[in-house]
């Protein structure tokens, strides 16, 4: 274990690390700009080049904190279903929250002509997908509520998520053998996931259901450590099982949900981050896991939105495939290393 005092000297390397990653992000991109000159213009100097203001500020800067919110975010749910469940193999999207967004997603961009009335939502421009995603998710996580107020076994409801995630994966499946090739490959485009597509008031939108998130996961702290030591062990320290079991599902769904709505269908990091951070710091204690898997999580997003954009070009790879070229094997070797699992 960890002294108190390496705690906070491993927090501050972190910090340090997270503002590394944010200044290599915003100084990275299709086009070049000399590494002092964007220092330089963070800082409100006039740059050499107008355009570089336009570029940094308007493009750059909210896509590095898109990913901030997303790398933390999801690594947080990732950390809540793993405890909830006690099961290294749960992520936030276990579920099906993401399948909903999915779902919500696929019937705008390759709805039939049934679906008329739900596709109006094309009305309301760069939002639409957004919206139509947030409703599928929510609505998800609106029937997993309910069978959670119903199910007393928490290995119960984890299968339950899993058979919605089926369900839902299953009728995007049916939409898409009826799409048309154009609205398919809008659908394929926006499952690769991407940070780069928000307005800055849709990023404050994002930083608000994150910290919401993250505010029901810190209430949460005492009944989640208390769920590592099993179900009839909380109870027995006065835990509310319902109620804390609701509240860890509303904070994932919060988290994983809105982070899908805007972001697409980011794999790997939820998964693989409190891993990653378990091994590390080597603790169970909720109070430290919470805001290191959340600065992991965004050091390993700015990191891979780093790789994903290539150098001097406009083309930009999949977060999802860099995510899981760069983290897995950091995360399997850190297993092999240690030699042991942390539940």
């Amino acid at each position: 274990m960890l002294t108190s005092r390496t705690y906070r000297l491993s927090f501050v390397l972190l910090v340090l690390a997270l503002l590394c990653s944010l200044l290599l992000n915003i100084s990275s991109g299709s086009v070049s700009i000399p590494f002092l000159d964007v220092v330089s213009l963070l800082g409100g100097t006039t740059p050499e080049v107008a355009s570089w203001r336009y570029i940094v500020w308007e493009y750059r800067v909210p896509k590095a904190f898109t990913s901030i919110f997303v790398g933390a975010g999801l690594s947080l749910s990732g950390l809540l279903m793993q405890t909830l469940f006690r099961n290294p193999l749960a992520g936030p999207f276990v579920l099906g929250i993401s399948s909903g967004a999915s779902l919500g997603a696929a019937l705008l961009l390759m709805g039939t002509s049934l679906l008329a009335g739900y596709t109006a939502f094309g009305f309301l421009g760069d939002v639409s997908l957004a919206i139509a995603a947030s409703i599928g998710s929510f609505l998800v996580l609106l029937v997993v509520m309910v069978v959670a107020q119903r199910v007393k076994d928490t290995m119960a409801l984890l299968i339950i998520g899993l058979m919605f995630g089926s369900i839902t994966s299953a009728i995007v499946s049916v939409l898409a053998y009826f799409s048309s090739a154009e609205n398919l490959q809008r659908f394929i485009f926006w499952s690769f996931g991407s940070v780069g597509n928000l307005s800055m008031n849709q990023l404050l939108l994002l930083g608000g259901i994150v910290l919401l998130g993250v505010l029901l996961s810190i209430t949460s702290i005492k009944s989640l450590n208390a769920f590592l030591l099993g179900e009839h062990y909380a109870q027995s320290l006065g835990v509310s099982l319902k109620k804390s079991r609701l509240i860890i599902i509303i904070a994932t769904g919060v988290l994983a949900g809105g982070i899908t709505a805007f972001a697409g269908p980011i794999a790997f990091v939820g998964l693989a981050v409190p891993h990653l951070t378990r091994q590390i710091f080597d603790t169970m204690e909720h109070k430290v896991l919470i805001p290191a898997v959340m600065l992991y999580g965004a050091i390993l997003m700015l990191l891979c939105d780093t790789l994903a954009q290539l150098p001097n070009s406009a083309s930009v790879l999949p977060i999802n495939a860099i995510t899981s070229l760069v983290g897995a094997p950091v995360v399997i070797w850190l297993l092999v290393r240690k030699r042991k699992m942390m539940f």
